[in-house]
């Protein structure tokens, strides 16, 4: 693990199981409106972070990549809040995104995970905690953690507590 600042961090994750694990630690710091962004490359590992985000934030839905139905909703247990989790991979146009009603759904009451985020850049709300995921080989994948500002930067300080104990 390397700090560089207080607004970011990388990490090598060496399983699947440890990157679910960060996951659930992220998950369980999440709060209605923010906003998580993976980006990375197709098999870097985002649909296996956002499983273990969804399983943090305590939904009983197992989480699943809306790659074909664009947006999942996944309700938290305890009170209902829900987590949105939106797949920008098909989106190819202003168009696209409009007609998807993202900008609409973005300013739902709920927790998000975007993947695929640098396709709806212009319409990202401008506090969010950016995780680029990149494939290094079979079993390990470097994730970096940008923080914009606000929130993001306390969510990140919170995840690197939990998940370090730093």
């Amino acid at each position: 693990m390397a700090i560089l600042t207080d607004q970011s961090l990388d990490f090598i994750s060496s399983s699947e199981q440890q990157t679910m694990r960060l996951g659930v630690r992220l998950g369980e710091l999440l709060q209605p409106g923010d906003v998580l962004c993976f980006s990375g490359d197709l098999g870097a590992g985002k649909t296996v972070l956002a499983r273990g985000v969804g399983r943090g934030w305590g939904t009983a839905i197992r989480v699943t990549s809306p790659t074909f139905i664009l947006i999942n909703q996944y309700p938290r247990m305890h009170d209902d809040r829900v987590l949105y989790h939106i797949d920008c991979y098909r989106l190819e146009s202003e168009e696209d995104i409009i007609t998807a009603g993202l900008e609409d759904v973005l300013l739902a009451e709920g927790a998000f995970m975007i993947e695929w985020p640098e396709r709806i850049k212009d319409y990202l709300p401008v506090d969010h905690l950016w995780i680029e995921m990149s494939y290094v080989n079979e079993t390990r994948r470097k994730l970096r953690f940008i923080a914009s500002e606000g929130r993001s930067t306390e969510l990140l300080k919170a995840f690197r507590r939990s998940a370090f104990g730093v």
